[in-house]
């Protein structure tokens, strides 16, 4: 089951006005060809751990995750654990946005620093899963740091890198974690500071990506309740590992003749091959929602939200277009944070639930797409508490 939501992206935004004026682009031409108007990018010396922890806390509500003694609010982070320039004490701070839901508790979006937003969740987390294409380091994984800045003791902890698919991939192992019964609560966290890996002379994917964090806690529950993570569709094809890629840092690059030292130039950046990957993305991702919506006896028209990583607005129309469902029932944050990897999709999630727009047992249809290649589609009934006040924001993007 899933159990709730929470998001978190740095910094202040980064509208398209503030670009590099090397690249020559305008807010038009940004917004014609990815429908983004802004971005979050880390401060200094800020990484992917410390989004995660900070998305993993809102989530858990500054309530006692479970055995030790993580930072909370108001308490300095653990040693090693970096913060947003300036900050005197708490977690990573700065004027960042959070968004966060828990069980028996309405939406929030609070400032960056203090309390957590929602209502907290308080249960023990028995395991913790980070989907992440930039890790703090290449080795040790970034989820065992993340689980011991948490105070959860020595849980399992461990790392995905299915790119951007990383998320969709994380709910269905942390399912089948609970499920098999080995754990009764997984957080999930999808994190990514693609700021660290972007060439600043690449305008393609500058004016894309931004950096953010997002977590989700998965539960044990009964079949038909609200959160039923219901079925999941994954592929891959590793013929076209090429069209997405960082050259540098592995042990294909190491086991060249050259020095690490001198690493080929531009091999330490980001690489994407966008009309490859458009083509991809959109059959792959068209492909694994209408085998899903069949292998779950969802038509099209009974999704109610379908929630698209957040790529680039083309190709998120493209998708919903060929499955039949409206703009209305898209959930679209991509215009605020740009394409933020692994976090995407819990971001766009936490959004749409702090506007009010998702309702407990809502049909909600997600679909990722990746470097890999990845991609993966989940089917899930919306958790929550029923908010007869709450505006509908059906219409809202």
């Amino acid at each position: 089951m899933l159990e709730g939501v929470a998001g978190w992206v740095p910094g202040e935004p980064v509208p398209n006005e503030a670009l590099p004026a090397a690249w020559g682009v305008d807010d038009a031409w940004v917004r014609t060809r990815t429908g983004i108007a802004s971005r979050h990018r880390a401060g200094a010396g800020v990484s992917t751990g410390d989004l995660a922890y900070e998305a993993a806390r809102r989530l858990l509500g500054g309530a006692d995750p479970g055995p030790g003694a993580g930072a909370g609010p108001g308490q300095r982070p653990g040693p090693g654990a970096a913060a947003e320039p300036g900050a005197e004490s708490g977690p990573v701070t700065g004027s960042g946005i959070g968004l966060g839901i828990g069980p028996g508790g309405g939406p929030g979006i609070g400032p960056a620093i203090g309390p957590a937003t929602g209502s907290g969740v308080g249960a023990a987390v028995d395991a913790v899963v980070l989907a992440t294409a930039t890790p703090d380091h290449p080795c040790p994984g970034t989820a065992p740091a993340l689980a011991a800045r948490l105070g959860l003791g020595p849980v399992p902890a461990f790392d995905i890198g299915a790119v951007c698919s990383g998320f969709v991939y994380g709910l269905a192992v942390c399912r089948g974690l609970v499920v098999s019964g080995l754990y009764d609560r997984v957080l999930l966290v999808g994190a990514d500071v693609y700021s660290t890996w972007l060439d600043p002379r690449d305008r393609s994917s500058g004016v894309v990506f931004g950096d953010g964090a997002g977590a989700a806690l998965i539960g044990a529950g009964r079949a038909g309740a609200p959160g039923e993570l219901l079925a999941f569709d994954l592929g891959s094809d590793g013929a076209g590992y090429d069209l997405i890629t960082v050259a540098g840092g592995g042990s294909r690059a190491r086991a060249t003749a050259r020095p690490p030292a001198e690493p080929a130039d531009g091999d330490e950046f980001f690489r994407m091959r966008g009309r490859a990957v458009y083509q991809h993305a959109v059959e792959r991702m068209t492909a694994s929602c209408r085998s899903l919506l069949a292998t779950v006896g969802w038509e099209a028209a009974q999704v109610d939200h379908f929630v698209p990583h957040q790529a680039n607005a083309r190709i998120l129309r493209a998708v919903a277009g060929r499955l039949g469902i409206g703009a209305d029932r898209c959930v679209i944050h991509l215009d605020r944070v740009g394409n933020t990897g692994a976090a995407s999709i819990p971001l766009a999630l936490a959004d749409a639930e702090a506007r009010g727009r998702l309702r407990t047992g809502d049909r909600v249809l997600l679909t990722a797409f990746g470097g890999g290649l990845t991609w993966g589609t989940a089917a899930l009934r919306w958790p929550g508490t029923p908010r007869a006040a709450a505006h509908d924001g059906r219409n809202e993007s």
